[in-house]
């Protein structure tokens, strides 16, 4: 495990103790984790709704091939 150093200005810094102080997770480097997995997680989720936005292409793929080609 790599460890990284992030600055934070004092609203930031207030707010990661704050998570801690409320029990959100046991110390700062348990915070930082989930806030990592909580965005990975909504960025995955975003992926989606954006496959969805997009145009679907239906049909026989071969005949297809031959049309774009």
């Amino acid at each position: 495990m790599s460890t990284i150093s992030v600055p934070l200005n004092k609203e930031g810094e207030a707010r990661l103790d704050n998570l801690v102080a409320s029990g959100v997770a046991p110390n700062r480097a348990a915070v930082m984790r989930k806030a990592l997995d909580k965005l990975a997680e909504d960025e995955a989720i975003e992926a989606v709704f954006r496959a969805e936005r997009e145009p679907t292409i239906r049909g026989d793929i071969r005949k297809l091939l031959k049309d774009i080609g």
